[in-house]
């Protein structure tokens, strides 16, 4: 963990998909940084926060229905939102030339509608609060042809161009940026990327020569909701230790 220091006290933070993996670390992250959270997924966490700071509720947020009610429930209770943050997302792997219509819809619905409408629904509730920000979960998919996965490189693309659109659109009173990862290692992680000797193999194509770690997001996190990035807004910030080397370069 970063020896950086943030004080979020009387700050209300949502975090979309904080149940696992990088969206857990940006929960226990801000709480540990004093704010009060609120997370959701659509299933329980396997293990309990570390932190009472934290809590989880159940919901899709593919649903606007849910997100509105959802979104309402958290300004009675807490009484302000200062930061939202789209983390919620993913897709398996699928070969373009046999995806289904519905499997393409549900994607692009996970990766870019729902935190497209989210932020228009939390846009009332921000606006209210010095120093709001939304901080969009992106991937460096966006920024590189994603075989197996075009859907989601395509929403994950599309989800920086709207950060940006929206940071004109609202600005000053709402700060919109977000954060494109590289490969991170959770739970998931030999689900996608195999065997030891495979993420070796990935692992010698990265700068840093290591996958990321959900915190190193998590820190991203905490810098672009702070008053240190008081000017940054519009910014789609690289946390992919340095990208991955051209193929043309592997092979040469």
């Amino acid at each position: 963990m970063s020896n950086v220091s943030y004080d979020y006290s009387d700050r209300v933070v949502f975090v979309t998909g904080g149940a696992r993996g990088i969206g857990r670390a940006i929960c226990e992250a801000f709480a540990a940084s004093g704010a009060q959270v609120v997370t959701c997924a659509r299933r329980e966490p396997e293990e309990p926060f570390s932190s009472p700071k934290i809590a989880f509720h159940s919901i899709d947020i593919r649903d606007d229905k849910q997100t509105e009610a959802f979104l309402a429930k958290i300004a009675e209770q807490y009484g302000r939102l200062d930061v939202l943050v789209n983390n919620a997302g993913g897709s398996p792997l699928a070969p373009s030339e046999t995806a289904s219509v519905g499997f393409t819809q549900k994607v692009i619905a996970l990766n870019l509608t729902a935190p497209l409408v989210l932020s228009s629904q939390a846009h009332r509730y921000l606006a209210k609060q010095r120093g709001a920000s939304i901080i969009n979960i992106a991937s460096i998919s966006d920024l590189r042809p994603s075989p197996g996965t075009s859907a989601y490189g395509a929403a994950k693309a599309g989800l920086v161009n709207a950060s940006r659109s929206l940071a004109q659109e609202w600005g000053p009173e709402i700060r919109i940026n977000s954060i494109i990862c590289g490969m991170v290692a959770t739970e998931l992680t030999a689900e996608h990327y195999g065997s030891d000797e495979s993420m070796q193999s990935i692992e010698s194509t990265i700068g840093m020569k290591r996958f990321g770690k959900p915190g190193d997001v998590a820190q991203a996190c905490l810098y672009l909701a702070s008053d240190g990035a008081a000017y940054a807004s519009g910014a789609a910030l690289e946390v992919h230790g340095g990208g991955e080397i051209a193929l043309s370069v592997q092979k040469s």
